[in-house]
């Protein structure tokens, strides 16, 4: 498709040839104008790098044009940035370009509110938006995750920390969902860059052992290739074998999590054969059992159970030549077709796209995307579900009608019982597995046989979130307790109503039924009685607030006058307690205010609220574990004063040598910045010569802490200064 206008870029000339080797009657004078109308829009911007801003999207083009996708989804590669960063509409590229092209750019641009209050919200909206997109149209995030590979493959252009953050979204999401769409080849691209960014130390290391070993491998994979061919031969098979040495990050993974170094790695080549037939893989591996002695527990047959995302092939391991460790993977031509392009693999040109997830139900996972994400309002938490339910190893049981489900790697029966129906988890009662009795927190094996007990008098409890693992799990149960615990509170509001106005011969019951709420309503922004009387159960507002409001004059008078005589909590600074004068709290006045003894937050770390029913409002460190098994409805925003300052208790962990006089050495600091310590204590670490120093001190805030922190990592003989947290005994940040 040469002999293109000599003012286009070659780039575009290799665009078009890639498009027509997939789909020879491809518009390319749609896609000639697409790139004109892209650069045209872009003219005035420039990359971080300092190339015209059009080569991004030209790259992107190619990329989707590599997934196999149609011509909409190529021309909305040149045009996914024109409506996020330039004055074109939606409109426009809708006139110039059709409504299909324009719905993919839609899909694939960035929301633009700018009310975000926090980056973390704005990531989270950007992912929620396009989970929405997706399950619509499946194109919109192989479109995102051209456009997320070519952002990768320039990260160099960057500062180093947003190398970082942009490296670690990648490889917990990006990465993630190209596994799950089964594009191996595009997750380990993205894995290896972002592995490379966020490791530079481990992936340099792992490059230059790899590349000085890469001469006996290519020796090694060529003598068992040819070995292969030979004895697949002898017993009449015909079959396509290559070799090739698994990806950095992978290699990695492997080294961490079992403990290997590098040259014990020896199943760092997957050796691939690709045959006929079904019963060909088979007998292709009866034969390399034969020759080769497997490795317990490393045959897995995806042929009869499929991954998630429809990949199949036998996996091996074996003892191979020169006694090292080979996996061995086998799969028929239509297989492999699929493991390589993924659900681009289902296309059908001739037909068009068909769109939902109806033409692709091996994608069940995106319909359960949208079904959660629908109900998570709270940032923090929705990513988090995101990252887990996308995680992508998984199990796979049998209910007890044989049917097979599969679930992420630590799954329980409580999952397996939401993946049944909401009610069947809502009243899980107990659970068998393979005919055997076991504890609701047992972790599903692949095999088991899953059989769940119900109750109609039993319910979830918050323990439950410990051990759950899905989505759709944690989500209803979070919903359950939510509502059980709003209903709580409405007869807590009610009671706490009642006390009050039992001097004066009324109930709340009463004033619901005069409609004497509405100016309560109106005043604290409830849009309900039962929302009202939740609000006085949490403690948000008091009953008295309510009643100020409620009463009429001489009621409130009468109301006063029977009420005993309390002092005012909140008439000066002088009377408020040192959490209140330290933190204000946003859109809450007249309440309340302590600090968490979990993490005890100190001034200038990051904090965040929950209010607490009957306690006020309680302020925990923004990454504190119990903080964030707190229901998102609960939050509110606070921050420190810009003249907090107020003593809190702080314990440090100091590992250092066990010689004499260090213990005086690490207080000397501390008692020279007027720093009292309430409590100290010294374990031995064992015969290594090491010790153990537990510090309890009252600081003045983060500043100081960080000081002391510095001046004692400075002591000479010690190894290793970190701050704790006081539930569980967990590391909250640890400094040097």
């Amino acid at each position: 498709m040469g002999g293109l206008d000599p003012g286009h870029p070659a780039q575009l000339d290799e665009l078009l040839d890639a498009v027509a080797a997939v789909n020879p009657n491809a518009d390319s004078a749609a896609i000639v104008r697409a790139y004109e109308f892209s650069a045209r829009m872009h003219a005035e911007q420039k990359r971080r790098s300092g190339e015209p801003y059009v080569t991004h999207p030209l790259s992107v083009a190619l990329i989707i044009a590599k997934l196999k996708l149609d011509t909409a989804s190529v021309i909305t590669g040149l045009l996914h940035d024109v409506v996020e960063d330039t004055a074109a509409s939606l409109q426009e590229v809708a006139a110039l370009f059709g409504d299909e092209v324009a719905t993919l750019v839609d899909g694939a641009t960035k929301v633009s509110r700018l009310s975000f209050q926090s980056r973390q919200e704005k990531q989270a909206e950007n992912f929620r938006k396009m989970i929405i997109a997706m399950t619509r149209d499946i194109r919109v995030v192989l479109i995102k995750l051209a456009d997320r590979l070519h952002n990768m493959r320039t990260l160099s252009h960057l500062p180093p920390e947003q190398q970082r953050e942009v490296a670690r979204e990648t490889l917990e999401i990006y990465a993630a969902i190209a596994h799950r769409l089964g594009i191996y080849w595009l997750k380990s691209e993205l894995e290896d860059i972002a592995f490379r960014y966020l490791n530079p130390p481990a992936y340099d290391a792992l490059e230059a052992m790899v590349a000085k070993t890469r001469v006996a491998r290519k020796e090694y994979v060529e003598a068992v290739v040819e070995l292969l061919k030979r004895r697949l031969a002898e017993s009449g098979l015909e079959a396509e074998i290559t070799g090739r040495p698994k990806s950095f990050y992978s290699i990695h993974c492997k080294m961490r999590e079992e403990g290997l170094s590098f040259d014990e790695v020896y199943d760092a080549i997957a050796f691939r054969v690709i045959v006929g037939t079904l019963r060909e893989c088979y007998e292709v591996l009866g034969l390399v059992h034969a020759s080769w002695k497997p490795v317990p527990g490393r045959f897995k047959d995806y042929v009869a159970l499929p991954k998630v995302n429809g990949y199949q092939s036998l996996h091996t391991t074996v003892i191979g030549p020169g006694g090292q460790r080979m996996e061995v993977q086998i799969r028929t031509r239509e297989m492999h077709r699929v493991a390589e392009e993924g659900i681009a693999a289902h296309w059908n040109y001739k037909e068009g796209f068909a769109g939902g997830l109806e033409d692709a139900q091996r994608f069940a996972w995106l319909r359960r995307l949208l079904e959660w994400q629908q109900n998570l309002n709270d940032p923090q938490e929705f990513l988090s579900t995101l990252k887990d339910d996308l995680f992508p190893e998984q199990v796979f049981v049998f209910t007890p009608k044989g049917d097979v489900l599969d679930f992420p790697r630590g799954a329980t029966a409580i999952d397996f019982a939401y993946r049944i129906h909401s009610e069947v988890g809502h009243h899980l009662y107990g659970a068998r597995i393979n005919s055997r009795l076991v504890p609701l927190r047992y972790a599903l094996k692949s095999g088991d046989r899953v059989e769940v007990i119900t109750s109609e008098r039993a319910g979830p409890n918050r323990d439950w979130l410990n051990y759950v693992v899905t989505a759709r799990a944690k989500n209803k149960i979070r919903q359950w307790l939510r509502a059980r615990e709003a209903e709580r509170s409405v007869k807590l509001g009610l009671s706490l109503l009642d006390r009050e106005l039992e001097p004066l011969g009324l109930s709340a019951g009463q004033l619901r039924a005069g409609h004497r709420f509405a100016a309560a309503l109106k005043e604290f922004s409830y849009k309900d009685v039962d929302a009202l009387l939740a609000s006085v159960g949490y403690g948000v507002i008091t009953a008295a607030q309510v009643l100020a409001k409620v009463l009429g004059p001489e009621e409130l008078a009468r109301y006063r006058a029977a009420k005993r005589p309390a002092p005012v909590r909140h008439a000066g600074r002088e009377g408020r307690s040192a959490a209140e004068q330290a933190v204000t709290v946003s859109g809450v006045d007249g309440v309340l205010v302590r600090f968490a003894g979990c993490c005890s937050p100190v001034a200038g770390d990051e904090i965040t609220g929950f209010i607490t029913r009957g306690r006020g409002v309680t302020i925990h460190q923004a990454g504190c574990p119990v903080g964030l098994l707190a229901e998102p409805a609960r939050r509110v925003p606070v921050v420190w004063r810009e003249t907090a300052e107020v003593l809190r208790p702080v314990k440090l962990e100091v590992v250092c040598l066990d010689q004499p006089g260090l213990l005086a050495a690490i207080t000397n600091p501390i008692a020279a910045a007027g720093v009292n310590i309430s409590h100290a204590e010294v374990k031995p670490l064992g015969a290594d010569g090491r010790a153990q120093l537990f510090l309890e001190i009252r600081v003045a805030g983060a500043r100081q802490l960080n000081e002391l922190m510095g001046r004692i990592a400075a002591t000479q003989g010690v190894m290793r200064v970190e701050r704790l947290g006081l539930a569980n005994g967990r590391r909250l940040r640890s400094r040097r």
